[in-house]
């Protein structure tokens, strides 16, 4: 899985070139207070990384932009883990490359920083091979001023810099909750809310569960390590569902620890959601990758008149080693009424998905596979277990239909 800050992030000061420096030829430069600065993040396919800087400026007044170019300012950075990793290295330590350096409407200097997919030095999350958990990283943000900026055609100078907070729209735009129970979880309301809405409830997989002995329980790492939940957020999906409630509860563990006993917990928060907000109760539909999809198909067993539709993807049935029992036998999966689609890709080293995927699809009744030979996205290759790229981004279709639109049209009983 992708190997993600409420308060963590906001640890350390970048420095600044000395107040009043004086270059040759140059007027002596005036010198200003600290400035400071928030980490500006997307969550890629790939996971979550900081993808720029924006320097607080604008109370200085007018900056000329001309005078800003890609070495104005050094970008260094320090990641480290929050928790123990028995020893795993998952951070880094390392100088950002500033590809672009502009102001915004605001006024406020930007710096653009090299980031992609693959990219080592932007992540925000850290893989813990041991614990089979992601987490965010402490991220230590350094900026260097190595030439003045002007203002009214004189040089300026920061007196430093101080590292503020990681900001994610997308991430941001969900509400932290905790349910009675004490599970907690993120919740995307739209803004058009005329009328009962549709719910999608969002799965996480196992990297994305809590460290509880570690005292780790963010709430927020299913949103950093994939698009899973933060796709059916956006404008595209919001349009397709007619503007839909989001909810990604974030499990103690792993939900194929214990299956039973986490079921009722998720519907709990559905219920909970469902009482609070005008949440149409036929139009809940229940998705989630690898742990997760075998979750969101576990819940359509344990509650069978509940969801309009689920879509697991890449998600466990049979048993986690040769001889174990499968976690979900052959006559649950017979026994499923809801209107399913599966998704998973040939190459997928971690959940087989003959064993599972086609497995399933075989057993449940007017099941739906989407079965991809590789996970690739813009001509990068990722994991063959990252098939939840493809259900994040819509690009699923059955006879001329693709998987948002087929779970819109599903209303439970209709």
């Amino acid at each position: 899985m992708v190997k993600a800050f409420s308060r963590r992030t906001v640890l350390l000061t970048g420095t600044g070139i000395t107040a009043g420096l004086a270059l040759p030829g140059v007027a002596r430069a005036s010198s200003t207070g600290r400035v400071g600065f928030t980490l500006d993040a997307e969550t890629l396919d790939g996971g979550e990384q900081v993808t720029s800087l924006t320097l607080g400026t604008a109370r200085l007044g007018p900056l000329d932009p001309a005078s800003l170019t890609t070495t104005t300012f050094g970008v260094h950075v320090r990641a480290t883990s929050p928790i123990d990793t028995g020893g795993q290295d998952i951070g880094y330590d390392l100088d950002r490359p500033v590809t672009a350096a502009r102001l915004d409407h605001r006024g406020n200097i930007v710096l653009e920083l090299s980031h992609g997919e693959g990219q080592t030095g932007g992540g925000t999350l850290g893989y813990i091979n041991g614990k089979g958990r992601n987490v965010r990283l402490d991220l230590v943000y350094t900026i260097t001023q190595n030439a003045p900026v002007r203002r009214h055609g004189r040089p300026v100078t920061f007196g430093g810099f101080t590292q503020g907070r990681l900001v994610n729209p997308e991430v941001d735009a969900f509400t932290h909750h905790v349910s009675g129970s004490g599970m907690k979880y993120r919740l995307y309301s739209p803004s058009e809310r005329h009328g009962r809405r549709p719910l999608v409830v969002w799965l996480h997989g196992g990297g994305e569960g809590a460290s509880l002995p570690d005292g780790y329980y963010d709430n927020e790492t299913t949103l950093r390590a994939n698009r899973g939940a933060l796709g059916f957020a956006t404008r595209e999906a919001q349009a397709i569902f007619e503007s839909a409630y989001v909810v990604a509860p974030q499990c103690t563990a792993a939900w194929m620890d214990d299956g039973p006993r986490f079921a009722p917990l998720i519907r709990e928060i559905v219920r909970d959601v469902v009482r609070a907000h005008p949440v149409d109760p036929a139009r809940v539909h229940v998705a989630g990758c690898s742990n997760g999809g075998y979750m969101s198909l576990k819940m359509t067993t344990v509650y069978p008149g509940t969801f309009a539709s689920s879509v697991p993807v890449c998600g466990v049935v049979a048993g986690r080693k040769a001889g174990d029992p499968p976690l979900i036998p052959a006559p649950e999966l017979t026994a499923i009424t809801t209107p399913t689609w599966l998704i998973a890709s040939r190459d997928d080293d971690t959940v087989d998905p003959l064993a599972n995927s086609v497995h399933a699809h075989d057993l449940i009744p007017r099941a739906e596979l989407t079965l991809y030979d590789h996970v690739i996205r813009n001509g990068h290759q990722f994991p063959g277990h990252w098939s939840w790229i493809y259900a994040a981004r819509n690009d699923p279709s059955t006879r001329g239909t693709h998987l948002w639109q087929w779970m819109a049209r599903k209303v439970n009983g209709g």
